[in-house]
């Protein structure tokens, strides 16, 4: 045999000789408390554990030449023990944790539940935005709770949870009755729901996009909704089911507000970042509520606590904008949001386009020889904040800030005799407001809740007259203070029971102040009432019918007057796709907006606060009632509703008459009956729909030439339609608004003017052009960075740039002359937004 061939034999022999040794060298084993005691002598440390939890447990044998960081790692996967250094020569012996997750769910929604309290012992976490958690336990014998602000909480030992390595959905019931649930998902687009008492719900957390807005508008996205438009364009003149904007009750987080908008009304006030959820209620209210004889328009904030910090910077053409969301530990987070326009940097399109429609007809655009207007400028801005506090499981406590303010202001120039001469007029809209709500739930079954508020109001205009050295100071102060204490009883699990009363003082100031001749007029009125109020709510087990009984009582002290109102709200699902439903109420309100003259304020805003005096301004009340049927079936909505609604108590002043009726102070009421229907279809991707709305609304003015005739809100057809699609990250959509024109009175044809005066027709017997607008918008989202996202949007309103007249009424020049005077609506305005979101 060759040297080589023995060199081959040697080493395989070597080989199979080490194999027995080494599997016994692996094999041998040792208890672990003998191998602690000899690494505690190896190393000069001590093992600090309980006998019981090393009784039974061995380990393979410890390679000497491993350092104690090497040799801990390899007794830590060898016993499946944890090994925790407490100080360089002390090492703790503990039993290995596991984990355990899972997914928070809403059992009567399906909805995962975000920032739930998930606590085992002394240690704890929350749910992410999806609903997710995960927390070490120690055995199966932990007991975990889990805690959410109105659900009960969870008590479950670990043994009782999923094994297995799959993260399980974990159910959650409601602590309470559920005083609403949603009959209709995403009755438009996605984020607007219809409700079972009636109302719509615009959850902006799911919204998706709107034709013609690139920013969450929430003013401008109740118009949306079949019955609901502006009869110019603003978001400071919604009409509700021909009603006047005044007539609508405006809450955010439960404050009472008096100003809707920015810009005098182009723009929204409230900030859509701090502003999640909106509700509309046309008929129906809760009998808790009280004003806003033709519907309600209710904003909240978000009502968790955030765990982890978020906010954006945005900007658009018309201002910047910033929002945070912090946690502030445990138990509370705040939210704070500032909005600023940007009009005294950069003249935008979309600035003059709106500076264009509000100064139509004003004191700015009313310039004459000698006299010129210069130095305009247009700013708004607003802050907010919420303030969320949970100190225990079964408590809620909330503050609330909003501050808001729109100027404008510009020099009047006047040349006379060579010399000139500079002032200044001015004009400032502002509101202040704060409030402060304590939710204490006492037992599964009774819970209440108590809020006050104070909100301010301002509307302060100075117009000076360089001609005839004069200077005219205006001002609308409104000042009021509410508390509410609500209280909700669980009689069984398709009874409850909601009782409460409430307090609201008003007081409105108006101010009229000339410096020469000297004349001042102040008027202040304060009014008190006091209200009480209980509803019964009713619902089946399958919850598929529902019933809410309502009565609220009424006392206003000044006048002695009680006023009873009886609410109601009836919604029943049958035959699976078909929906039924019968909204009801009585309602009444102590303020509206009156106009003096249309120069006050510089023309700008010509409303302002007017309290109740029982006689000349009375106590406006309404009625109202409406049957609605819905079919819901394969993506497919039908939506038809026919209503009613009388309305007492309102005065020429509140109509804004332009006519032979402009200087009437006569009191009387309106009826208004049509129909709203809506067509919506829903594919994977994208949502369509059409809506069509039918009105007639007439007054009658017992004291008025014309006793009856239409009213300035009566628009008798409105048909919008619209798409949206969604690619991914990418949402787009258009639409269009058709509406027949607005009433006005004609000047008799052939003798338009009799004695220096304007000789009208028959009221409101003309309708002005029909309107028209095609609006499209599209937002993209992309991430920036790991934790941060930029969203880019593009918006066109009115794309065909037509001129539509907004109003038309008629002036005597200085020869006497009649002249029509038509106010246009916007024309094709852009927008366009970047938002960085983090």
């Amino acid at each position: 045999m060759s040297k080589k061939s023995f060199l081959c034999l040697g080493i395989i022999l070597l080989f199979f000789n080490s194999i027995p040794t080494y599997a016994q060298e692996t094999n041998t084993k040792q208890a672990l408390d003998s191998t602690l005691s000899t690494l505690e002598s190896r190393y000069d440390v001590q093992f600090n554990y309980a006998s019981s939890l090393v009784e039974n447990v061995t380990v393979h044998a410890i390679d000497t030449t491993l350092s104690l960081k090497e040799t801990i790692a390899t007794l830590r996967l060898d016993a499946n023990l944890d090994f925790v250094f407490v100080s360089k020569k002390i090492i703790s012996i503990r039993k290995k944790k596991r984990k355990l997750c899972g997914y928070i769910t809403d059992k009567d929604t399906g909805e995962l539940l975000p920032y739930v309290t998930i606590q085992n012992g002394s240690s704890g976490t929350l749910t992410n935005e999806a609903g997710y958690f995960e927390i070490e336990v120690n055995s199966d014998d932990d007991i975990i709770f889990i805690r959410h602000f109105g659900h009960k909480i969870l008590q479950r030992q670990v043994r009782y949870f999923s094994k297995s390595d799959t993260c399980e959905n974990i159910y959650l019931v409601t602590n309470h009755e559920q005083l609403v649930e949603i009959v209709v998902y995403d009755y438009l687009i996605r984020g607007v729901d219809k409700l079972d008492n009636g109302t719509f719900q615009i959850d902006f957390n799911k919204f998706s996009i709107l034709p013609g807005l690139i920013d969450n508008d929430v003013l401008q996205a109740v118009q949306a909704l079949p019955g609901v438009q502006s009869i110019d364009e603003t978001v400071s003149n919604i009409n509700i089911r021909g009603g006047s904007n005044d007539q609508n009750l405006i809450t955010w987080d439960g404050i009472k507000m008096y100003q809707s908008g920015h810009f005098f009304g182009l723009i929204s006030m409230y900030n859509p970042n701090i502003t999640q959820k909106v509700e509309l209620r046309k008929n129906g209210s809760n009998a808790s509520d009280t004003d806003g004889v033709s519907g309600t328009i209710s904003m909240g904030t978000d009502k968790y606590i955030n765990q982890k910090f978020k906010g954006s910077i945005a900007v658009n053409l018309l201002d910047v904008n910033g929002y945070i969301d912090t946690p502030l530990g445990q138990n509370a987070s705040l939210q704070i949001a500032a909005r600023k326009s940007i009009s005294d940097l950069v003249e935008t399109p979309t600035y003059s386009k709106y500076y264009q429609r509000i100064s139509q007809d004003t004191e700015i655009e009313n310039e004459a020889s000698v006299r010129t207007n210069s130095d305009i400028i247009f700013d708004f801005y607003d802050t907010s904040f919420r303030l969320l506090v949970t100190p225990s499981d079964k408590d809620r406590l909330q503050f609330n800030f909003i501050h808001t303010a729109n100027n404008v202001r510009f020099n009047e120039t006047e040349n006379s005799f060579g010399a000139q001469e500079i002032q200044q007029s001015n004009l400032k809209q502002s509101s202040i407001a704060g409030g402060i709500q304590y939710h204490r739930n006492w037992t599964d079954t009774f819970k209440t809740e108590v809020s006050v508020y104070e909100t301010d109001y301002q509307l302060k205009g100075t117009n000076v007259n360089i001609q005839e050295n004069q200077r005219f100071l205006q001002k609308n102060i409104v000042s009021e203070t509410g508390a509410k204490l609500l209280t909700r009883t669980k009689l069984s699990s398709q009874l409850s029971l909601t009782n409460g009363y409430d307090f609201v003082e008003t007081k409105v100031s108006n101010l009229d102040d000339v410096d020469d001749p000297r004349y001042v007029l102040l008027e202040a009125e304060v009014l008190r009432a006091h209200g009480a109020f209980s509803a019964l709510n009713v619902s089946t087990k399958n919850k598929g019918t529902h019933l809410n009984l309502g009565l609220r009582y009424n006392y206003i002290t000044k006048f002695k007057k009680t006023l009873w109102e009886p609410r109601i709200s009836f919604n029943h699902d049958f035959w699976s796709t078909f929906n039924i439903e019968i909204l009801g109420e009585y309602k009444h309100q102590n303020t509206s907006q009156i106009i003096n003259f249309q120069n006050d304020f510089l023309g700008i805003e010509k409303r302002r606060w007017q309290l109740s005096n029982d006689s000349t301004i009375p106590i406006i009340k309404s009625k109202q009632v409406s049957l609605g049927l819905s079919h819901n079936q394969k993506g497919w909505l039908v939506n038809v509703v026919p209503f009613y609604k009388e309305v007492q108590g309102i005065t020429t002043q509140s109509q804004g008459f332009k006519d032979a009726y402009e200087f009437s102070r006569e009191r009387g009421n309106y009826d208004a009956s049509g129909i709203d229907v809506l067509l919506r279809k829903q594919l994977k991707n994208s949502s369509s729909w059409i809506s069509y709305s039918h009105l007639k609304s007439n007054y009658t003015f017992e004291n008025l030439q014309d006793e009856s005739f239409p009213s300035n809100f009566d628009i008798t057809n409105t048909i919008t339609a619209g798409t949206n699609y969604t690619i991914k990250s990418l949402l787009l959509a258009t639409g269009f608004n058709w509406r027949t024109g607005k009433p006005f009175t004609r000047p008799i044809i052939g003798n338009e003017v009799e004695n220096g005066t304007i000789n009208y027709g028959e009221a409101n017997s003309s309708k002005q052009s029909d309107y028209l607008r095609l609006d499209v918008s599209s937002k993209y989202q992309f991430n920036w960075h790991e934790k941060t996202k930029l969203e880019v949007g593009v918006a066109l309103w009115n794309i065909l740039n037509r001129d539509n007249s907004m109003t038309s009424y008629y002036r005597l020049d200085a020869s006497e002359n009649i002249q029509k005077v038509d106010q246009s609506s916007l024309g094709l305005t852009p927008n366009a937004t970047v938002k960085l979101i983090f």
